[in-house]
């Protein structure tokens, strides 16, 4: 535990439309009063983005509490980089991947106790065409994904609804072509997805690599250049594991920016969320933000 001359003063930023948001709002407050936390919260009415109610509470607070899920920490992302405050996380969400990455609980008390703690990590983020991205952004199949996973069916089934909702997808996906641009030069492609990961996990427990950090200093990328969208069901195992590359209509790379141009606009997801249509450039920022976390595991 912390100790200060007085009690830490901390925003807290509760979604209670993720997925235990609601359940769980008033047992998270308890627990944090009870780690020695004074707690502000906006008013229930104020409807602002939590990135603008982050910079008006930043000379009151010494952290942002978020709970919620990657959506919630992606929508308070910009605000805290902005106030260089450090971020607490409470799972609250269906996939909760940056918890995940940064190895925090997803038991309440036990991530309560993390926060508590006081131990940061300082960690980098992803940047496509001027939206952070805490996990990964994407152009193809999962933005389709993303734009036909209603919040409702992420709420009724948890992780499950990615898988449902991909099984949906998977026999009306086609592959596109694009020019892609990076550090060693420009290639011609034809790929059903490309991805670019800043940590290790997104979707619901896929793996952008299994050696990817959000502390590596690198984006890691691939490119799925399978001919039907029904051979993604190969790859799953893979997928999920972060060994993709070992394939052969795989594409890796890791680097620090790179450019996608299709012949047509393709929607752009960042975190979940359809942020725009290509092209995309994409790049790193580097020890962008603090967050409560464990001490990262050696590497």
């Amino acid at each position: 535990m912390r100790h200060y001359a007085q009690r830490p003063r901390a925003l807290l930023l509760i979604n209670r439309h993720s997925r235990r948001g609601a359940l769980l709002a008033e047992r998270a407050k308890t627990l944090l009063d009870a780690a020695g936390f004074v707690l502000i919260e906006p008013d229930s009415t104020d409807q602002r983005p939590y990135s603008t109610l982050i910079r008006d509470h930043q000379h009151a607070v010494d952290s942002v509490i978020v709970g919620g899920g990657d959506g919630s920490l992606n929508a308070a992302a910009q605000g805290i980089v902005q106030c260089d405050l450090p971020l607490g996380i409470l799972p609250l969400g269906t996939a909760n991947d940056f918890a995940r990455t940064l190895s925090i609980p997803l038991d309440l008390e036990e991530a309560v106790r993390v926060i508590a703690a006081g131990q940061t990590r300082r960690v980098d983020l992803g940047d496509v065409n001027g939206h952070l991205f805490l996990n990964v952004a994407s152009v193809g199949f999962s933005a389709s994904l993303a734009r036909n996973l209603t919040a409702a069916a992420k709420k009724k089934w948890g992780t499950l609804g990615y898988a449902l909702a991909a099984l949906r997808l998977l026999h009306q996906s086609r592959p596109f072509s694009a020019t892609l641009m990076h550090q060693d030069g420009e290639e011609q492609i034809k790929t059903l997805q490309f991805a670019v990961g800043n940590g290790r996990f997104y979707g619901g427990g896929m793996t952008i690599d299994k050696d990817a950090a959000p502390d590596d200093g690198r984006l890691d990328a691939y490119s799925l250049e399978v001919r039907h969208g029904w051979q993604m069901l190969a790859l799953f195992p893979s997928l999920r594991r972060g060994t993709h590359g070992r394939w052969g209509s795989v594409r890796t790379l890791s680097g620090t920016a790179f450019t996608l141009h299709t012949r047509r606009p393709h929607d752009i997801n960042a975190d979940g969320e359809i942020i725009g249509s290509t092209p995309a450039h994409f790049r790193l920022i580097d020890g962008a933000m603090r967050v409560f976390a464990p001490a990262a595991a050696a590497r």
